[in-house]
């Protein structure tokens, strides 16, 4: 069938996170929420008449994956990604970020060096932090609208801090990176030469634009935790379901280890039904979705440079989130952030957000009907022009 991604389901009082909340995150109430990595797009006809079975048994106890749970998660990453699994390598959790917290206290002790490299996704560094290790930040480099990766200052920072963990981001989330087998390859050489285990944050695996291909940490190294969710590529994050891949039968052990220690394990029963049918039978609406996101990059990239020409739009090469360069405005991001939220009435996520040590720069979330990114182009246009 033909879905219409232009007409989403009113989600404003039903507690979403992303509608709900402005005044207790302290956002003016009236302005339009593009921050987080949710979208308002319904599943698939498939998927829901499955969880309406699920509801239909009336008995919600617990419940255990059954093994085309494992078939439809392995065949997803074989057929789209070229990246073959076991079925004994996966390991669930509730969540992506859980999946990275578990990978911490399996492999690091209090006080240990963990490397993280910014600007990235802020969990990385509150996961690091409130864990009691030392956070070591390997800064991306930005030059010519694009970022890369400082290889030199990565070993040395390994070296000098005596790294065990390497949290990786791929894709890259908010710099929209996709990395090349290049990158990864010099990555995992530095990694296996200092024995730093790799933690690897692939829930955008699957969101990639022509002319980018993923490949996922896992296929280079045996020496690595690669987290993965259906959750970003579907929008089933409140359904708390994911999947950590350990080819490793010794880090596999004492990752289950550490996941036993958090006391935790069946997750939700419609996290497992989601999990399944959306990756044995989403793939059209997922097709179709992509096809309609490239159409949302190239009107945001057309219509922003016709508005907003001082703003760079950091071309994306993966996910559905765009990173904007304002710094043509020469404004503190504390400044901009409150011209953001206050004048333009816009709730983005702030550069800073991001642990970025360069000001002036926002994320936006780039999976919103079209006729939302063109009025939110337009708010920026009447603050800032």
């Amino acid at each position: 069938m033909t879905y219409n991604f232009d007409n989403p389901p009113e989600r404003r009082g039903t507690g979403a996170l992303k509608y709900d909340f402005n005044l207790e995150r302290g956002r003016p109430a009236d302005a339009l929420p593009l921050w987080i990595a949710d979208f308002d797009f319904p599943l698939p006809n498939e998927t829901l008449e499955a969880m309406h079975r699920r509801v239909d048994l009336a008995n919600f106890g617990y419940s255990e994956s059954m093994p085309s749970y494992y078939e439809a998660i392995t065949d997803w990453f074989k057929t789209r990604h070229n990246y073959e699994i076991a079925a004994k390598e996966i390991i669930k959790t509730p969540g992506v970020m859980l999946g990275m917290a578990a990978a911490v206290h399996a492999f690091t002790e209090r006080g240990d060096a963990i490397l993280i490299q910014p600007p990235v996704y802020r969990p990385f560094f509150e996961i690091i932090r409130s864990s009691d290790r030392l956070l070591v930040e390997n800064h991306l480099v930005y030059e010519n609208n694009r970022y890369t990766i400082n290889f030199e200052d990565f070993e040395r920072q390994i070296v000098d801090n005596k790294v065990k963990l390497f949290f990786l981001c791929n894709p890259h989330n908010p710099v929209g990176r996709v990395w090349t087998i290049a990158e990864l390859t010099n990555l995992r050489d530095i990694c296996d030469r200092h024995g730093v285990i790799v933690a690897s944050d692939e829930i955008h695996c699957d969101y990639t634009y022509p002319g980018f291909t993923y490949t996922s940490y896992g296929t280079l190294s045996d020496n690595a935790v690669i987290v993965t969710a259906p959750s970003k590529t579907f929008n089933i994050a409140g359904l708390q379901v994911s999947n950590t891949f350990i080819r490793n039968a010794q880090l596999r052990k004492r990752y289950k280890k550490a996941i036993d220690g958090f006391g935790y394990s069946q997750i939700s029963v419609f996290g497992l039904v989601a999990c399944e049918s959306l990756y044995r039978t989403g793939a059209d609406w997922f097709s179709q979705l992509q096809s309609y996101l490239l159409g949302n990059l190239e009107f945001f990239r057309s219509y922003l440079a016709e508005k907003l020409p001082k703003v760079k739009l950091i071309e994306p090469e993966g996910t559905f989130l765009y990173w904007l360069d304002f710094s043509a405005y020469g404004l503190p991001q504390k400044e901009l952030d409150s011209i953001v939220t206050n004048k333009a009435k816009l709730w983005l996520e702030d550069g800073d957000h991001f642990g970025s040590n360069i000001p002036g720069f926002e994320r936006i979330n780039g999976a919103s009907p079209r006729s939302v990114l063109k009025t939110a182009i337009d708010k920026l246009h009447a603050a800032f022009e």
